[in-house]
């Protein structure tokens, strides 16, 4: 029995998958038992190796580390997003004299790692007279690197619109802005919601990258942990506790994401439902401009065209 899109696989096909299932899972399994073994044997799990993780100061200290990774990458997100619509805007207009420029800047900006924007910034502004602290070192590089990168996606996303969602409005009476901010935005921002909270989360592993700028955040905090002699160089127990936070943070940021989604395809807004109400210019509406409209935004009967 077969699909339209999907082949039902066989009896050989199903015991294929089986076995490379259970040699994918061995070949994990393998793995995780190997570390495990070497932590064992070169003593990463005893006492004298955690015990530095008893005192209290150092989970402040950590919780304050993760706190001013957290301010980074609270500010490079909303500034991101912020540079990331201002130069999808830019890359949309009609005008070359604001296209060219934005286009620039974004292909300019996503070709350089955020590592040496950092570098420039906090070591190379110096040179000719201009001082930036760590922690705007490190907001001001993420922030032009994914406002570039985001910018891309946002565009992208207005662009693989059908061609109908902006005729659609234009037949109502909108001018290019309102069938911007009305229909296509919102449709663009909800197909590419998935892609830019994977860019934000880039962003939040990113800010580890200031700890080469000197900026105190959770990573440059855990590998001065690890470098304690008196403790044993707690290295690798530090680097874990920071991946486990890391890890948590993530998560809960991806749990955001989620809920934001569900919320999103809940609105009518995002579904297209505002921009079919809106009046034309002239005052009424013809049967004609209507039908366009439906058929445009996908409201035609109530179902997506």
């Amino acid at each position: 029995m077969t699909s339209v899109l999907y082949d039902v696989p066989g009896p050989r096909a199903v015991l294929r998958n089986r076995i490379l299932g259970v040699v994918t899972v061995l070949v994990i399994l393998a793995v995780v038992g190997f570390v495990t073994y070497r932590f064992i044997l070169t003593g990463q799990f005893s006492a004298e190796k955690w015990y530095i993780f008893t005192f209290s100061t150092v989970w402040e200290q950590i919780f304050a580390a993760t706190g001013r990774t957290l301010a980074a990458f609270a500010a490079a997100a909303v500034l991101s997003l912020a540079l990331g619509f201002v130069l999808a805007l830019g890359r949309l207009s009609d005008h070359r004299w604001v296209r060219w420029p934005a286009t620039v800047v974004v292909e300019l900006f996503r070709a350089v790692p955020v590592l040496i924007l950092m570098m420039l910034i906090y070591y190379g502004l110096p040179v000719i007279g201009v001082r930036v602290e760590a922690y705007w070192a490190v907001v001001i590089a993420l922030t032009i690197y994914n406002g570039s990168v985001l910018a891309e996606v946002i565009r992208a996303g207005v662009e693989s619109l059908p061609g109908g969602q902006r005729e659609a409005g234009y037949a109502i009476g909108l001018g290019k802005a309102g069938v911007m901010r009305l229909i296509l935005l919102p449709q663009a921002i909800r197909a590419m919601l998935p892609v830019i909270i994977a860019q934000l989360v880039v962003t939040l592993k990113d800010t580890a990258l200031g700890f080469i700028i000197t900026y105190n955040e959770l990573l440059y905090y855990a590998r001065l942990l690890g470098t304690q002699a008196q403790y044993d160089r707690p290295i690798l127990q530090a680097g874990m506790i920071a991946a486990v936070i890391y890890i948590a943070l993530c998560l809960v940021l991806s749990g955001i994401a989620k809920y934001v989604e569900i919320r999103l395809r809940k609105s009518p807004r995002m579904r297209g439902g505002a921009p079919a109400a809106a009046a034309p210019v002239g005052g009424t509406t013809t049967d004609t401009e209507l039908i366009a409209a439906q058929r445009g935004l996908g409201r035609h009967d109530g179902t997506s065209v």
